[in-house]
């Protein structure tokens, strides 16, 4: 069953403007700014701008104008933020086990480091 969104999750009130952020790039259909609490040189995060809580609830319902701009966002701000030579990395958490800690989709894009292994190796 799909979460329900929480119009007071704090990307929403961003979004809304009662929370200022550090924008780095707009369009009609999403926002990206830096991470408050960044762990990387870069750390950028990227939003639709609409109601959607995970990725799933994104490709279900997002139309293909959102979809696009989401993709195009994501590759527009590494190549802005000048990592994209050096390599960075995008990540998208949903749900508990993935330590998501805003109800509201968003891609991380980090950079400016070498960002070592994906996960801890379990053997």
């Amino acid at each position: 069953m799909a979460e329900a969104y929480d119009d007071n999750n704090i990307f929403a009130r961003i979004l809304r403007g009662e929370i200022p952020c550090d924008k780095v790039h707009e369009d009609d259909h999403t926002l990206a700014f830096r991470d408050i609490n960044p762990q990387a040189p870069t750390h950028i995060l990227v939003i639709p701008k609409g109601r959607y809580v995970s990725m799933a609830d994104f490709s279900e319902n997002a139309s293909d104008a959102e979809m696009a701009a989401l993709l195009r966002a994501v590759g527009r701000v590494a190549r802005e933020a000048g990592v994209e030579d050096s390599g960075y990395r995008i990540l998208a958490n949903h749900g508990p086990d993935s330590h998501q800690e805003v109800p509201h989709l968003h891609i991380h894009v980090f950079g400016g480091r070498k960002l070592g292994g994906m996960l801890p190796r379990k053997d």
